[in-house]
């Protein structure tokens, strides 16, 4: 338990420090999309570039290679750190579980339900698994910037909830934004999976076979016409939680890969995918269409109001109830945080949209409702009192 907390403080301390970074990299994609550097900076994210051999080879952009690539890692990160809390972590306990899990389900459909009712049944709504996931790194840096106002139990309930609510829009992802399947790349991804488990059952402890089969993986989820990222999130799934020849191989991957995932990755995801260019009309296009106030109003208000309510209705029902110090203010300030999208918001905006003209719209409705929801969170978490400093610390149980 004890060694669980020290992981789980690490973890929301490199968050903290990589939203920081992700604002910035998201600001200077920005700012060069909209100089006299933009197109330097579309020649940048659209330079191609073919790896492998033959007819394993795959030729994609730069900003595809991250997407497609270098995500994998990130959410192979987020499997993992799934998979933490699911087995010794805050999600362990089905009754402590419950109040997040119930709160995360109500920010998942409510904010789906508002886009849909705003954004139409035309192509603008298939969009609608814009608006489901919280962004971590993001959320924990505003709480991070709070310092005493926020008590240590209230970070592991934003944290609970993020968490679910990544397991439901992973999901969204691999059912619902699969265009075309190929059975046989798909049966080929879970051979590689079975190989896996089978490298476990056979206890082989060193790296490289593991990672051979890992980029197999991929490479099958890729081709099979679901989106490759999957395969990091069931790699980090499948990953063991125990000691393996002497290694607890869970803490070590998560250790060494977070860091490569908080300071690089989801940065260069966020420079990739942020800058879009708002002169000649796209602002005003943005402004008079329905899109992206669906995607603000449905991270502002839907986030805000499902998680709170759904948080509060289970508490009252006796379902579940709110981690030692968390009052019924942090509850409402911890859902605001929630509408920050951001880094999963905008890799769902890629995936749900082909017109470059709907995806820069739902990025502007991104942008505009993940800085109302942390600006509201802020000020409803900052209007309490000082903590102590036993009160900032997280829950022993």
């Amino acid at each position: 338990m004890q060694r669980s907390r020290q992981a789980l403080r690490a973890f929301l301390a490199m968050e903290a420090s990589g939203g920081v970074l992700l604002v910035a990299a998201a600001a200077a994609a920005l700012l060069l999309a909209n100089s006299p550097l933009s197109g330097s900076y579309d020649a940048l994210v659209h330079a191609e570039l073919r790896l492998g051999v033959g007819e394993l080879s795959i030729t994609e952009d730069l900003q595809h290679w991250v997407n497609d690539a270098l995500m994998a890692v990130f959410f192979f990160v987020v499997g993992l750190e799934i998979k933490r809390e699911l087995v010794t972590g805050e999600l362990r306990d089905r009754r402590a579980a419950a109040l997040p899990a119930i709160a995360a389900l109500g920010g998942v459909v409510f904010p789906a339900l508002i886009f849909l009712a705003l954004a139409g049944d035309g192509p603008e709504g298939d969009g609608w698994g814009i608006p489901m996931a919280t962004d971590i790194a993001f959320a924990v840096g505003v709480l991070a910037l709070l310092g005493d106002r926020v008590p240590g139990g209230a970070k592991l309930l934003l944290l609970s909830i993020a968490i679910v609510d990544d397991i439901v829009a992973i999901a969204v992802i691999a059912v619902v934004y699969t265009a075309t399947l190929s059975l046989v790349w798909l049966a080929a991804a879970v051979a590689g999976l079975v190989a896996v488990v089978a490298l476990r059952l056979l206890r082989v402890t060193q790296v490289w076979p593991y990672v051979i089969v890992g980029v197999f993986v991929w490479l099958a989820t890729f081709e099979s016409g679901i989106h490759a990222t999957i395969a990091g999130v069931t790699l980090g799934l499948l990953t063991p939680t125990g000691e393996v020849g002497g290694r607890n191989v869970l803490e070590q991957l998560e250790h060494r890969l977070h860091p490569l995932s908080a300071f690089v990755i989801v940065p260069l995801f966020a420079f990739a995918n942020a800058g879009v260019d708002l002169r000649g009309g796209a602002l005003d296009q943005a402004l008079d269409g329905s899109l992206a106030l669906a995607v603000a109003v449905a991270l502002v208000v839907g986030k805000t109001a499902g998680i709170g309510g759904a948080a509060l209705l289970a508490r009252r029902l006796g379902i579940g109830a709110l981690p030692a110090g968390v009052q019924t203010r942090h509850v409402w300030g911890l859902a605001a945080l929630g509408g920050i999208g951001f880094t999963v918001s905008l890799f769902v905006a890629d995936l749900a949209y082909d017109a470059a003209s709907l995806t820069d719209q739902a990025k502007v409705g991104i942008f505009a409702g993940s800085l109302i929801s942390a600006v509201i969170g802020s000020l409803i978490l900052r209007s309490g009192r000082r903590l102590a400093r036993r009160e900032l610390e997280l829950p022993t149980s």
